[in-house]
C-alpha cells in the first residue's frame, strides 16, 4: 500500500470549451506539506475543490487515505479540514462565538475544541473583539482555527497567506509548519508566491494552465538549482575517473554525453582542467553557474516568473 494521503489520477475539469485542469496526477505524502504552486488562474483552487467535492469532476479519480473518495464522502470529509477562498464568518460575533457555532454545526465532540484551536493559531479565547474588527491576518488565522477545530488528519489550504503583510505571512507560515512538525498533519497548500512555498513545503507541484508540469521534493528541487560548475568534456567516463581518484569528487551529476555538474564549487578548476588535458581529455568549457528557483520556474513554465 502506498503512503499517499491524496492521489489523483488523470483528474480533469472542463468548463464549456475551456479545460481548467488537464489530466493531473497529484501525490501528497502522509505527514508532509505539499505546495501546489502556480500563477493565479492556473487551476490550483479547482483541483482543491474537486478533491473536496465542491465542484464536480469531469473525468479522472481522487483517492484519499488510500481509497477512492466516491461513495465514501461522509466518512472521508470529516477527516479533512479546509479553507477554500475567503472563510465566511459572522461579522457581528467574536472569533470564539463564530467557532462555537461551527463546532455545533459540525458536531465537534472535544469539550475544549474551540479554545484549543484558537490557542494553536495564537488568537485569544472569549475576548470581546468582533470579527468585523479583525485584521486580515487575524481573519486568516481564525479560518485556519476553524479548519483544525475537529482535529483533522489532513488540511487543504487555498492561498492562506494571500493579502497578508510580511509579519502576518511569517506568523501563518510558522504555525502551518508547526501543525505538520508537532501534530503530524498532512497539508496541501496552494500559492502563487514562490518564496513562500520554498520556505514552507516539503514537496512541490508546479501547475501551469491546468497542467501539472513537475512534482518533486523541495530538497531535490533545491539541489537542481544550487551553485555548480558546468564542465563539458570529450570523455565523461575517463574524466570522472580522474575527478574521483585524484580530486576525491563525490558530489556531481551527469547531464548528457559530454556535460557534468560539479556541486563542490570550492574545487580548483585550473588544476582540474590541467589534469584532464594532461590525460588527453578535451575540456570544451567550464564555468560557475548559479541557477535560481525563479530561473527554473521560468524555464519550465515557458514565461514570466512567479512572484
Amino acid at each position: 500500500m502506498n503512503d499517499f494521503v491524496i492521489e489523483t489520477k488523470q483528474l480533469t475539469k472542463v468548463y464549456g470549451e475551456q479545460t481548467a485542469v488537464n489530466s493531473v496526477n497529484l501525490h501528497v505524502k502522509k505527514g508532509r506539506i505539499y505546495g501546489l504552486l502556480g500563477r493565479n488562474g492556473a487551476g490550483k483552487t479547482t483541483i482543491m475543490k474537486m478533491i473536496l467535492g465542491l465542484t464536480p469532476i469531469t473525468s479522472g479519480e481522487v483517492n484519499v487515505f488510500g481509497q477512492s473518495i466516491k461513495g465514501r464522502e461522509k466518512r472521508v470529509y470529516p477527516r479533512i479540514g479546509a479553507i477554500i477562498e475567503t472563510p465566511g464568518f459572522y461579522p457581528n460575533l467574536t472569533g470564539t462565538e463564530n467557532l462555537e457555532i461551527f463546532a455545533k454545526l459540525r458536531g465537534t465532540a472535544a469539550p475544549h475544541a474551540v479554545e484549543t484551536a484558537l490557542k494553536v493559531v495564537g488568537l485569544p479565547y472569549k475576548d470581546k473583539k468582533l470579527f468585523s474588527k479583525y485584521s486580515l491576518g487575524m481573519k486568516q488565522r481564525l479560518g485556519i482555527a476553524n479548519a483544525i477545530l475537529h482535529d483533522p488528519e489532513m488540511l487543504i489550504l487555498d492561498e492562506p497567506t494571500n493579502g497578508l503583510d510580511p509579519i502576518g505571512i511569517a506568523e501563518v507560515r510558522d504555525f502551518i509548519k508547526n501543525l505538520s512538525a508537532t501534530q503530524g498533519k498532512t497539508i496541501l497548500i496552494s500559492s502563487h508566491i514562490l518564496s513562500e512555498i520554498s520556505l514552507l513545503a516539503d514537496d512541490i507541484g508546479i501547475i501551469d494552465h491546468g497542467i501539472l508540469l513537475e512534482e518533486s521534493s523541495m530538497s531535490e528541487l533545491e539541489k537542481k538549482n544550487r551553485k555548480y560548475v558546468l564542465l563539458q568534456v570529450s570523455d565523461i567516463p575517463k574524466a570522472l575517473l580522474i575527478l574521483e581518484r585524484q580530486f576525491h569528487l563525490k558530489d556531481y551529476s551527469v547531464q548528457d554525453d559530454h556535460t557534468l555538474r560539479l556541486y563542490d564549487t570550492a574545487l580548483d578548476m585550473g588544476e582540474i582542467n590541467k589534469a584532464l588535458v594532461t590525460q588527453n581529455i578535451t575540456v570544451m568549457s567550464s564555468g560557475l553557474c548559479n541557477d535560481t528557483l525563479e530561473d527554473y520556474f521560468k524555464k519550465i513554465t515557458g514565461g514570466e516568473g512567479i512572484a
